[in-house]
């Protein structure tokens, strides 16, 4: 009855370690696809400064 045990486990631990390591692979390669190479202080877009000049609408 124990090594029954032990091969469900077994198993679940496998598959389950797996599954985790598809998903892992996913983000990473996710994150990879959406990183920014002009943001370089982390901020994200409100840390860019605008190349035109806002109009004067006065």
């Amino acid at each position: 009855m124990f090594f029954v045990g032990l091969v469900v486990f077994v198993v679940y631990a496998f598959f389950l370690l797996r599954i985790i390591s598809r998903q892992h692979r996913i983000q990473r390669r996710e994150h990879a696809e959406a990183y920014d190479s002009i943001d370089q202080d982390g901020m994200g877009n409100q840390g860019r400064i605008p190349n035109k000049k806002p109009k004067n609408r006065a």
